[in-house]
């Protein structure tokens, strides 16, 4: 964000040198707290200097392993600068109309104390804003009301020309950065317990389970392929299940170059309860957590095919002037599911081509509307999970990058059988061994037709469907297992 002109009595440029200089001033404390307002809109105009707020604010964690972002204590810890700071104030309470100054703390997730006090300060110094009374009790800039007189109006007008962000303040690229690495999905390794309780709804055999095992912990990548309806995407969604079970904190924007890239939504991440943020930060007595920073579960983000490679870009809006971070920066920390892989709109090849570098290098270019490149972290574990034959999608240098390949086969008879008999039991369909060998002889070996795992579940879903209609009770039987499956399978 950049100053605008004067419109009272300086030319734009005039104005803006004269904010990049009074953006190296930290204004000093307000003194206490008057209840006449037209003291309140005096500040003093001896400010102490202080150095430029652009160092890095080195996270205070308490153990080498775990990320826990402590609230900066001044400017220069939040790694913004004050003109960026003063002017993400202002549009907020632009937007707002008028707020008060523990109002505008919270709304942009920093304290009041040493940071929105000091820019507060800054901005009535420039007359940007100014105080409307004071709201309830309190003290000085906590208990007061701001508005934004004429001449502030005119400059966040223009502010909104660039960009019209407005909420919880960004954190730096490096800040972020350092925050994925610290929380890499390698840090909650699983083990054979943990894999066979998450997929304990599934049958899947111990070939299978003792290859996802590995796969999880390797945080990095896995080709799920095989016929349709054997539980790629089930077996999927069962190990994303089992990684949300763990925490991590995501930014709510991320800063770089002056541009702001948007990282958190609430369709995408789920919020950890109160009491398990409160937990995991309760650390390091009498300091609060950075509010710029959300503990959410680990992410989970499936895409099919709908996905697109402009979907794994920076998005940039053309109203509201900032950028959407991408589906694999916001699967940082967790799971990214491309689910029917070679289905999507855009060429298989070229969407491979797009993940040869991150496979490799574990990080991820992408390309702000300035031409200039940033690097990103590629922290997650992706998954491509596909029914078509591996040699019509991929080339050997893409399952080269590719560290674990998993063929989900065909069940066998024996857990086709278990696969109904689990299923009759959770639907409380008396389970009929000799049923399902009818099922199994008529449909299956006279027609030569390939056992998939979906199908028991499909089968009975038909039944019940007949069953509703008929006004009986679901039941395995001969005349009903015959018009499930004439309207279940269509010989291709």
């Amino acid at each position: 964000m950049t100053d605008s002109r004067n419109p009272e009595n300086a030319s734009g440029a005039d104005l803006q040198n004269k904010m990049s200089q009074k953006s190296s001033l930290l204004m000093s404390k307000m003194s206490s707290a008057n209840t006449d307002v037209e003291e309140a809109n005096r500040v003093d105009t001896a400010s102490p200097e202080i150095s430029p707020a652009t160092i890095e604010f080195a996270q205070a964690t308490p153990d080498d392993d775990q990320f826990v972002p402590y609230a900066p204590r001044t400017i220069e810890e939040t790694g913004l600068s004050v003109s960026f700071l003063a002017d993400l104030v202002l549009q907020t309470l632009y937007f707002a109309g008028y707020m008060s100054g523990y109002e505008i703390s919270e709304s942009v997730k920093l304290p009041l104390k040493n940071i929105v006090d000091g820019i507060l300060t800054f901005l009535k110094r420039e007359r940007f804003v100014e105080v409307k009374g004071r709201s309830g009790g309190g003290f000085a800039e906590a208990a007061y009301d701001y508005l934004i007189p004429e001449r502030g109006s005119d400059r966040a007008r223009d502010i909104l020309e660039r960009s019209q962000y407005a909420g919880a303040a960004p954190v730096t690229l490096e800040s972020y950065t350092k925050a994925m690495r610290q929380q890499s999905l390698k840090s909650v390794p699983v083990g054979p317990k943990q894999i066979r309780q998450a997929l304990s709804h599934l049958v899947v055999n111990e070939k299978t389970l003792n290859q996802i095992g590995p796969a999880i912990n390797s945080s990095r990548s896995i080709f799920l392929f095989g016929h349709p309806g054997n539980g790629k995407t089930t077996m999927s969604e069962a190990i994303g299940f089992m990684i949300l079970q763990d925490e991590i904190y995501v930014p709510y924007a991320v800063e770089v170059q002056g541009q702001i890239i948007r990282v958190y939504d609430p369709v995408n991440f789920k919020p950890a309860s109160e009491e398990e943020t409160g937990q995991h930060g309760a650390r390091k007595e009498g300091q609060r957590l950075d509010g710029r920073w959300l503990r959410v579960h680990r992410p989970v983000i499936i895409a099919g095919g709908e996905l697109t490679l402009e979907s794994l870009n920076l998005n940039w809006d053309e109203t509201r002037k900032y950028y959407e971070a991408p589906l694999q920066m916001k699967a940082n920390g967790g799971m990214f599911l491309i689910d029917d892989f070679g289905r999507q709109q855009a060429r298989p090849r070229d969407l491979l081509n797009r993940w040869i570098v991150p496979l490799e290098k574990r990080v991820d270019y992408l390309t702000l509307q300035t031409g200039n490149a940033i690097e990103i972290p590629f922290d997650l574990l992706i998954i491509f999970a596909t029914n078509l034959e591996p040699r019509d999608l991929v080339d050997e240098a893409f399952l080269r990058r590719i560290r674990h390949k998993i063929d989900v086969h065909d069940p066998t008879v024996e857990e086709y059988q278990k696969i109904f008999r689990i299923l009759t039991d959770m639907r409380g369909v008396p389970y009929d061994q000799q049923i399902v060998d009818y099922l199994l002889q008529e449909h299956y070996v006279k027609q030569n037709r390939q056992l998939r795992s979906c199908h028991p579940r499909d089968i009975l879903d038909q039944i019940a469907d007949i069953a509703r209609y008929r006004g009986i009770a679901p039941q395995l039987t001969r005349e009903l297992i015959d018009q499930a499956c004439a309207g279940y399978f269509v010989d291709l």
